[in-house]
C-alpha cells in the first residue's frame, strides 16, 4: 500500500467525528419560514403524479405528499402501481401503465420520476413539454448527450426541475464542508477523493419468462430488447450498463456532485479523465460480451483533472464519503460524519452566521423536497438544478467511458467534446430502440 493511501486511511480512522456537534448545529436555523409550508396548510395544494413506483419512487413521492396531493401513479409493474395507489394516493389515485396518459391530465402540475435511469430523460422531457414541473431521481441521465438535451428543454420551457441529490440540502455536513472550503479554512484545494464503494458481481443468471404483472418490453424502453432476467429489473438494474452506469453514477451522482460544487467547477468540467477498473465480464470495444451477468465496474480508481490543478479521484477503496485535502488542512465528510481539525476548530472559530445560507443560494437548507416546492412559487431553479447536475454527471459518464475503453480521455469542457478519440466521443450517446427514442 502506498504511503499516501496509508496516510489517508489513518486520517479516516483516527480523526474524531463532529457530526451533530454544537459547532455546526446553528446552520439549520434561519431565516424566513419556507414558502413550501404554505402548501401544507392551504387547500390549493399542487396535484402530483408519480411515475415509477419502486423504492426510490415511493420515497420521493412520500416526501412530496407533505406539500401536494398524489392524484395519479404510473408503473409498468401492475403490483407496484397498486401498492402506490394505496400508500401514496390513499386508495384514490388513478393508475396508469403508460406515463404519457398520466401526462395528458391537464390538472397535474408536478411529477415525480423514480424510474430506472434509462427512462429518466425521455419522461422528464415529455413532462416539461406537457407543462409539468419535475422532481427526478438521480442519476438524471444515462449519457452525456441526454444531459445536454434536458438542459436545453429546461431553458425552453422555464420549468422548475429538482434532481434528487439530497446531499445538497444537508447543512450540518456537506454544506458545512463546502462552506469551510469556500471560506479558505483548508487553503488551496489540491485533491478531493470521492469514495463510492465497489459494485457486485453476479455469475451467470437464468433467463426466464416475465411475470404477467410486468410489461417487460415497456420496462426496457430505449434499451435493447433482451430476454427477461429478474436481476436485470427493479433495484438491480444498477449493475447493467444498458440501464445505468453502475456505482460510478449511482453514488457518483452524490459525491462527485458535492466535489465539483466544493471546488467551484459545477459550471465546467475536467480536462482529462483516466484510471483503472475491473469488470465482472469481458469487454470488447467498450461493450460487455456476455448478456447474462452484471457488467458494470466493480472496482475502479479514476483521476479527473481540472484546469485549476485540482484532482478529483473517484475510487472504491476507502470509507464512503469525500476526503478533501488542501494545503492548510483536510476534512472527511459523509452522510454520518464530518471530521478533521478544521471542523474541530469551529468550536473556537465558527463560520460566519450566514455562511451556510450563502452556499444554499440564500435559502434555508435541510428539506430537499421543500426546496423544490419553494421554487414552484418563486419560479427559481432549485438547489440541485439540471445544469450543475449535468456537469457532475458528465464527469461520471466520462469516467465510465474511460474505464470501458481502457484509456485516458481529453475533455474540452467548453465545447463538451472528447478530443482526439472519435470512438470515445461516440459514446456520449447510445443507440435507442425504435419507438422509444428521446424527443427533444
Amino acid at each position: 500500500m502506498s504511503t499516501s493511501r496509508q496516510n489517508r486511511r489513518t486520517f479516516l480512522k483516527t480523526t474524531a467525528a463532529v457530526a451533530g456537534a454544537s459547532a455546526v448545529t446553528p446552520y439549520f436555523f434561519s431565516g424566513e419560514k419556507p414558502l413550501a409550508a404554505e402548501f401544507a396548510a392551504k387547500n390549493d395544494r399542487p396535484l402530483v403524479g408519480q411515475i415509477g413506483c419502486g423504492g426510490q419512487g415511493n420515497g420521493i413521492t412520500n416526501r412530496a405528499k407533505r406539500y401536494g396531493d398524489i392524484v395519479a401513479v404510473c408503473d409498468v409493474d401492475a403490483h407496484r402501481a397498486e401498492q402506490a395507489k394505496a400508500k401514496q394516493g390513499g386508495g384514490k389515485a388513478e393508475i396508469f401503465d403508460d406515463y404519457r396518459k398520466l401526462l395528458d391530465r391537464k390538472d397535474i402540475e408536478v411529477v415525480t420520476i423514480g424510474t430506472p435511469d434509462h427512462w429518466h430523460t425521455r419522461i422528464a422531457i415529455a413532462a416539461m413539454k406537457a407543462g409539468k414541473d419535475v422532481y427526478c431521481e438521480k442519476p438524471l441521465t444515462l449519457t452525456i448527450d441526454e444531459g445536454k438535451l434536458i438542459c436545453k428543454v429546461v431553458k425552453e420551457t422555464g420549468k422548475v426541475f429538482q434532481v434528487g441529490t439530497q446531499q445538497r440540502s444537508d447543512g450540518s455536513r456537506f454544506l458545512t464542508a463546502i462552506a469551510l472550503a469556500h471560506q479558505g479554512r483548508l487553503g488551496n484545494i489540491k485533491t478531493v477523493s470521492c469514495s463510492i464503494g465497489g459494485a457486485p458481481s453476479s455469475g451467470p443468471l437464468k433467463k426466464e419468462t416475465p411475470p404477467d404483472h410486468l410489461n417487460w418490453e415497456q420496462w426496457l424502453g430505449q434499451a435493447p430488447l433482451v430476454d427477461y432476467i429478474p436481476r436485470r429489473c427493479h433495484y438491480e438494474f444498477r449493475w447493467w450498463y444498458e440501464y445505468s452506469g453502475g456505482k460510478m453514477t449511482d453514488w457518483g451522482a452524490h459525491h462527485v456532485d458535492i466535489a465539483t460544487w466544493l471546488i467551484g467547477a459545477d459550471d465546467t468540467g475536467p480536462i482529462s479523465v483516466g484510471g483503472t477498473a475491473t469488470h465482472p465480464v469481458p469487454f470488447e470495444n467498450g461493450h460487455p460480451t456476455l448478456d447474462n451477468q452484471y457488467n458494470t465496474a466493480n472496482k475502479f480508481n479514476v483521476s479527473c483533472k481540472y484546469k485549476s490543478g485540482v484532482e478529483v479521484i473517484i475510487r472504491d477503496d476507502m470509507d464512503n464519503g469525500l476526503l478533501i485535502e488542501g494545503d492548510k488542512g483536510r476534512i472527511f465528510v459523509s452522510r454520518g460524519a464530518l471530521k478533521g481539525k478544521p471542523v474541530e476548530d469551529l468550536k473556537d472559530n465558527p463560520l460566519p452566521e450566514d455562511a451556510i445560507i450563502k452556499v444554499y443560494k440564500g435559502k434555508k437548507p435541510g428539506d430537499h423536497m421543500g426546496n423544490f416546492f419553494d421554487c414552484l412559487k418563486t419560479r427559481e431553479q432549485p438547489i440541485s438544478d439540471v445544469f450543475t447536475h449535468h456537469r457532475a454527471m458528465t464527469t461520471c459518464h466520462l469516467a465510465n467511458i474511460a474505464i470501458r475503453l481502457g484509456r485516458a480521455l481529453k475533455w474540452n469542457p467548453d465545447t463538451e467534446q472528447i478530443e482526439g478519440d472519435s470512438e470515445a466521443n461516440a459514446m456520449q450517446n447510445r443507440e435507442q430502440r425504435k419507438g422509444y427514442e428521446i424527443e427533444a
